[in-house]
């Protein structure tokens, strides 16, 4: 693998912190992003800036991609599958949620059945990711997921492997109900904390000391004691991958009324112009 080019499509937060840690690890990157200033900001760690996916995925013996949504993908593969070599790889690593999945899955059938495709969506945010500190979720056959093992270990401190296409996104969509539900419940109990006088502080030392400790949630509400709502993981992109899990769990016909509220309760801190914010700046649109 360290002989191998790795195609990064998709430069944002965590496209670029995996660029970062690929080359860290000694791998050839070339980068690509739809905002070109974006990928070429990754040469001075190295890598080399393409100008389209194209020039991107070519001679690539892996393409992974981290975008936004299921659309920005079907924009892009469309022009980088018919570039890609016959014995690759393309390791999809967005967040698109189930049915997204399944929409990339048929979409390399289709256009390149010779490509191996590996659904592997990551849990963590910015810092873990920076770190090569997050939790790889991959799903495909077996020995592609062995060729990738050095991938893997590069951006995260553990994977999790199913080798069925599509078992990690399945498993991200609960991690994102998981997620949902302790931030928004961390929001709602800072906010009544506050309105009984209790100190922030000592709730976090009350919590820290008993069975209801949770990290993640420990860190959330010390951004909301000290007002740094500056983005590890955005309300809007926690407001995205929400929505997926809702519409992951509607097409299995199972309702999650809190995960719904929840769901509504973001969208009107979006419309109050607070997507933008950590995850944890949901506590803003209580006040």
């Amino acid at each position: 693998m360290a002989k191998e080019t790795i195609a990064v499509l998709g430069t944002g937060t965590m496209g670029s912190a995996f660029a970062r840690r690929l080359l860290g690890a000694g791998m050839h990157v070339r980068a690509w992003d739809v905002s070109y200033p974006a990928a070429a900001r990754l040469a001075d760690a190295g890598a080399e800036a393409a100008r389209t996916p194209e020039d991107a995925v070519r001679d690539a013996g892996v393409v992974l991609t981290m975008v936004p949504t299921i659309a920005s993908l079907e924009e892009t593969m469309p022009r980088a599958l018919p570039a890609m070599r016959a014995d690759s790889i393309w390791l999809q690593m967005s967040t698109i949620g189930v049915e997204g999945t399944e929409r990339a899955m048929a979409l390399a059938q289709q256009l390149r059945p010779d490509v191996a495709f590996v659904d592997a969506p990551v849990s963590g945010s910015k810092g873990p990711a920076e770190q090569g500190k997050l939790l790889i979720l991959a799903s495909g056959p077996a020995a592609v997921l062995d060729a990738l093992a050095p991938v893997f270990a590069a951006l995260g401190q553990k994977t999790m492997r199913w080798e069925r296409a599509g078992s990690g996104s399945r498993m991200k969509m609960v991690l994102n109900t998981w997620l949902a539900i302790l931030g928004e419940g961390i929001a709602e109990t800072a906010a009544l904390a506050q309105s009984l006088g209790v100190s922030l502080d000592d709730l976090s030392d009350c919590l820290g000391s008993t069975a209801l400790s949770a990290p993640w949630a420990l860190a959330k509400l010390g951004k909301i004691e000290h007002e740094t709502f500056d983005p590890e993981f955005s309300l809007a992109l926690a407001t995205k991958d929400l929505h997926l899990a809702l519409d992951a769990a509607a097409g299995a016909k199972r309702s999650l009324p809190i995960v719904k509220t929840i769901g509504g309760q973001w969208d009107d801190a979006l419309r109050a112009g607070l997507g933008d914010r950590d995850v944890a700046g949901a506590y803003l649109q209580l006040q």
